[in-house]
């Protein structure tokens, strides 16, 4: 007979396909330029074989501007929540997330000091931005790590203030370059890139944001196990025979390249990785295996509704996704921080 958790799971995924499939027509039709959900599946429909008349300034809007953004808001939203699991993972505790222990603003600074020039010629010449914002997130998060530790394991107290030091000193970092940069068109350009945003998104763009998420999301499904072990304690794990220090140096780099990646093609969004795996454990319990897939679901689905509210609150104006996810997260995270106890175990 099904149990209570494995129905409760069927449940969730039989309802979100339909709530992804409303979530990519919203995202496709809610804009400046309103197109009806009819107009945007006879687009969809075209590019799969069946045929529909439609305008092409319609099949335009839809097809070659905000389908593509709308699917890179579904793998960054949920490549970031992945993200959120292992950091939370990592250190034990769901406070824990790339924005706030400063992975965000690490690969931020990293992108941002090489596409404004600021590298040495020789890095210049063999980085890319997605690499340059990889190593900026892994000198950031390995520094706080190594700040947090403490002879008889991780502290808590000292990982959140590394992170908000670190968050701030990248964050100033940044803002150095960007205010003596020569180029000021480039500056006003990663200014609004810096607080995340999808407008520019092309279909080119997809495909190594997608495997690098894939790539991840298949990796942490593979230790979900250790990662159920973590949660106990490194001594219980280590019982269980989990190479605890092997697992907290790959979580570390896969987390960092994860990042990386996607904070250079759309900035630095935060909160993603906080939320959305805090609701999803309080659905389906803290087991990876399960938590880790149905996080790559909501959290695509929760960047794809925040980006439309960005782009929704102001007509004519498309604002910086970063803004809507901050203001969801950060009283979330304040609630969260007064809590005395946490979701794990």
């Amino acid at each position: 007979m099904m149990s209570q958790d494995t129905r409760t799971l069927w449940i969730v995924y039989l309802l979100a396909i339909p709530a992804l499939v409303a979530t990519v027509l919203a995202g496709v039709s809610i804009g400046s330029v309103e197109v009806s959900a009819r107009d945007a599946l006879t687009v969809l429909g075209n590019r799969l074989g069946v045929e529909g008349i439609t305008h092409p300034t319609v099949d335009s809007i839809v097809w070659q501007l905000r389908l593509p953004r709308v699917l890179l808001a579904l793998i960054v939203g949920g490549g970031l929540a992945v993200v959120g699991v292992a950091m939370q993972a990592l250190v034990r505790n769901p406070l824990a997330e790339p924005y706030i222990l400063g992975l965000s603003s690490g690969a931020a600074a990293g992108a941002a000091t090489f596409y404004l020039g600021y590298l040495p010629g020789f890095l210049m010449a063999i980085l890319s931005l997605p690499m340059a914002a990889f190593l900026g997130g892994l000198g950031t998060i390995s520094l706080v790590y190594l700040v947090a530790r403490t002879g008889s394991g991780l502290s808590v107290t000292r990982l959140l203030l590394a992170g908000v030091a670190m968050s701030a000193l990248m964050a100033s970092i940044t803002s150095l370059v960007m205010l003596t940069s020569p180029e000021p068109n480039r500056m006003r350009a990663i200014l609004f890139w810096l607080m995340g945003s999808l407008g520019a998104t092309r279909w080119d763009m997809l495909a190594l944001p997608a495997l690098t998420t894939a790539g991840g999301v298949l990796v942490l499904v593979g230790l979900a196990r250790p990662l159920d072990a973590m949660l106990l304690g490194e001594e219980p794990a280590r019982a269980l025979g989990v190479p605890v220090e092997r697992l907290k140096h790959l979580l570390i780099a896969l987390s960092a390249l994860m990042t990386g990646v996607l904070v250079a093609y759309s900035g630095a969004i935060g909160f993603v990785g906080l939320i959305v795996p805090h609701a999803v454990r309080s659905i389906i319990g803290v087991s990876h295996r399960r938590v880790i897939p149905l996080c790559v679901l909501a959290g695509g689905l929760f960047l794809v509704w925040a980006d439309l509210a960005a782009r929704s609150v102001l007509p004519g104006q498309d604002l910086p996704v970063g803004i809507a996810t901050a203001m969801a997260g950060v009283p979330f995270f304040l609630i969260l921080l007064r809590k005395h106890r946490y979701p794990f175990g």
